[in-house]
């Protein structure tokens, strides 16, 4: 089992910054893949980023390429979600999730999900 915990969401203006984190416990960390994915009211989930296990492989969602940046330290057991020039469309509830070794863009190969973190941009 892998228990992930996401914390930094809030409100910001639009073109505003937050800094997703999400931190791990239960099972080696760097054995694993992380995604972060979201999910707007009344929308489906829909991939945002992923990472492989020691960081040197990024995916990202058209539309928020060159705003957010994933990363991970694997001695905190942690991968963080940094979103800039953030936009009115970003607003959605946010999750990590892990899966073994192999990062994907697609939801149900995720096997661990975090609870989420609601963030919302006001125009």
């Amino acid at each position: 089992q892998v228990q992930l915990v996401e914390s930094g969401g809030g409100l910001v203006q639009a073109g505003g910054s937050l800094r997703l984190s999400c931190a791990a416990s239960g099972r080696t960390f760097s054995n694993y893949a992380m995604g972060w994915f979201r999910q707007a009211p009344g929308k489906e989930r829909e991939f945002v980023a992923a990472i492989s296990v020691i960081g040197g492989s990024t995916d990202y969602k058209d539309s928020v390429k060159g705003r957010f940046s994933i990363s991970r330290d694997n001695a905190k057991n942690t991968v963080y979600l940094q979103m800039n020039s953030l936009k009115p469309e970003d607003t959605a509830d946010y999750y990590c999730a892990a899966k073994w070794y192999y990062s994907s863009t697609t939801a149900g190969e995720y096997l661990y999900w975090g609870q989420g973190t609601q963030d919302t941009v006001s125009s």
